[in-house]
């Protein structure tokens, strides 16, 4: 087997990490998520119509009618429409917009749902998903802390944070709407780039016992190409079902699908050089992963 020197351009992939993460974390700052209706609060119609729903048209009607900042997708069939008002309209202006459709479509229009979300759920929601991520976060720590040994579980970690605020920079860059689906997906990114990384810290620990007169380096070189099949082979598979999803599946998931496309991108080099990459900067040796002979056992071994 070919052994590929990853850990030979580790430099280059640490200016590459902080230069995303400074662009992320400024992007943030500045410009802040473009959040949903789940987190803002507001009104969420849904209707129903005789024939195909002509949504561009649609739109114009809401936007001369007195429902600026309306956003309207398609739900299920071409027939269903969800309708978004934001914050500042309640569930009584569901029969004013109802009756702005009928007029202007000429058919039947029919109200299916009308949602109201208030501002304060969408606030504690907020809370409640920043939570949910830091939990996870602290369960991977201690989950791989206790399988591998602490100096991994910090690489994990480093490499997972990396992950979240890429793709979180990345939705705030491009100005996509960050709704719990989106948050969904995140979550899901969490899962996704430690089952990569559980796989590569395997594969080192096994041959940190197994090759003991290499250098760390050298030890983790080996690993990833080993893993690299593996890897790349997952990590295609699963981006051709998110693309069909981004592609096909309609603005209802879209961001969703979008989520998971990033994530998966990113959680597969984090991988390979974030979490490797950390092992290193933490000084992993052979030392820290031998494993320890009970007292008296060498004795036992001599005995015939």
């Amino acid at each position: 087997m070919k052994v590929i020197n990853f850990m030979g351009q580790r430099w280059v992939a640490v200016a590459f990490s902080v230069l995303l993460l400074l662009a992320s974390i400024g992007s943030l700052s500045v410009r802040g998520l473009n959040w949903g209706l789940d987190f803002t609060g507001g009104t969420l119609v849904e209707v129903h119509y005789s024939d195909t729903a002509p949504l561009q048209e649609i739109r114009d009607t809401l936007a001369t009618g007195g429902f600026a900042g309306a956003v309207v997708v398609s739900f299920g069939t071409d027939r269903d429409v969800l309708i978004r008002l934001p914050q500042g309209y309640s569930d009584k202006d569901g029969a004013r917009l109802l009756e702005q459709l009928e007029s202007a479509y000429g058919g039947s229009v029919e109200l299916r749902r009308i949602e109201f979300v208030g501002p304060q759920v969408g606030e504690e929601l907020r809370e409640q998903g920043g939570l949910a991520m830091l939990m996870a976060l602290g369960l991977v720590m201690l989950y791989v802390a206790f399988r591998f040994q602490f100096k991994f579980s910090m690489g994990a970690v480093v490499a997972l944070a990396h992950d979240v605020l890429i793709t979180l920079g990345f939705f705030s860059i491009s100005g996509i709407e960050f709704d719990l689906t989106v948050l969904a997906a995140l979550l899901a990114v969490i899962g996704y780039s430690l089952n990569d990384t559980i796989v590569v810290s395997d594969r080192i620990r096994e041959n940190f016992r197994k090759i003991r007169k290499a250098e760390p380096i050298h030890v983790i070189n080996v690993s990833l190409s080993e893993t690299l099949a593996r890897t790349l082979v997952t990590s295609f598979t699963t981006l051709l079902v998110l693309v069909a999803l981004a592609v096909f599946g309609g603005e209802m998931i879209f961001g969703f699908a979008v989520a998971l496309l990033v994530g998966v991108v990113i959680g597969t080099y984090s991988s390979i050089y974030v979490a490797a990459n950390s092992l290193l900067m933490l000084g992993i040796s052979k030392e820290d992963l031998l494993i320890p002979v009970k007292e008296g056992a060498e004795q036992d071994d001599l005995m015939p």
